[in-house]
């Protein structure tokens, strides 16, 4: 009801000080006396971009949701990776036309059962390492029946070697390359996340906390949604990244097809593809699972357009294969 309210016309100064006021309410916000003007005028920003986001019609729906205080540039700095340049290249197995005719019209993971909860990164670039953990949980569960939690900040502190920078970025791809060499990943309640980029490495091979190992990783041919579509079909979730635009963290509901880049020299968020279907309309979306928090989107997850490589989602994409 919170959200809804805020949407539906510009805010008046009197309605946008309310709005304001159950925002801090809802999401715990406070700030220092000095902070309050600055986070204000960014809020009110907010509410007029999602105010006109939403007068547009564009078969999605913008919301206030927790980083609604925070400038475009904030945003960045503060929740995206840095622009990723990656290249998937290696093909997976069984991408011939008659192959890819097997993958159901329709599926979404969830509904077997084979995600975890929702995390949340916070002010830390670490999506990766949450694409990374669970996409891993997910193929461990498909496998065993068990469903691990395993630690992201294993990952943020000690796959820097793969071509990963902690809280300042990295690829779900390189991340697996990490786990095999490592001989495996610990779990949350060994290796806890801090939502910061640690001095040292804490993780000790062989130990008791090690709850998955990877033996090898397979990246999606690049731009290729139909091969990317037999995979989560037929496999399991994937790990993907794609181009966060300026509009899209405003995302409540609905099938988003915004203006963004679709090469894979702008991809700066990690996320797990869990599913696929159409709209009644007939349009083709991705299901998708984000990092930031349950009360982010559609319970934590969105929809976004499939078929065109929308984002450049398809430039990245790849999956465990569990030891």
């Amino acid at each position: 009801m919170f959200a809804v309210a805020l949407v539906l016309a510009a805010p008046t100064p009197s309605a946008s000080g309310a709005a304001f006021d159950a925002f801090k309410a809802t999401f715990g916000k406070s700030y220092a006396s000095r902070e309050e003007p600055l986070r204000v005028a960014h809020f009110e920003q907010t509410l007029r971009e999602i105010d006109a986001v939403n007068r547009a019609a564009l078969g999605w729906t913008a919301g206030v949701n927790e980083f609604a205080d925070l400038s475009w540039a904030e945003f960045k700095r503060d929740v995206l990776m840095l622009p990723q340049n990656c290249s998937a290249t290696r093909r997976a197995g069984r991408t011939t036309h008659a192959s890819r005719l097997a993958a159901p019209p329709a599926i979404d993971w969830r509904d077997y059962g084979a995600l975890n909860a929702v995390k949340n990164q916070r002010s830390c670039g670490s999506c990766w390492t949450f694409s990374t953990s669970g996409c891993l949980e997910s193929h461990v569960f498909l496998k065993t029946g068990h469903m691990p939690n395993i630690s992201e900040q294993q990952l943020v502190d000690c796959a820097g070697a793969f071509h990963n920078n902690g809280c300042n970025g990295g690829l779900p791809s390189q991340a697996f390359e990490y786990i095999i060499s490592a001989g495996g990943i610990d779990s949350e309640a060994a290796y806890p996340y801090t939502a910061k980029t640690g001095d040292t490495c804490l993780y000790k091979a062989g130990a008791a906390g090690v709850v998955a190992k990877v033996r090898d990783v397979v990246n999606i041919t690049e731009k290729d949604e139909a091969e990317l579509e037999y995979a989560v079909g037929t496999i399991g979730p994937v790990s993907i990244a794609f181009e966060v635009a300026e509009d899209f963290r405003l995302y409540k509901s609905g099938v988003y097809d915004g203006v963004c880049h679709d090469d894979s020299q702008h991809v700066n968020h990690a996320v797990v593809a869990v599913g696929y279907g159409a709209t009644e309309d007939g349009a083709p979306y991705w299901t998708v699972r984000n990092s930031w928090g349950v009360g982010w989107g559609e319970r934590g997850h969105f929809r976004i357009a499939r078929g065109a490589n929308k984002c450049g989602l398809a430039d990245c994409a790849s999956y465990p294969i569990v030891a």
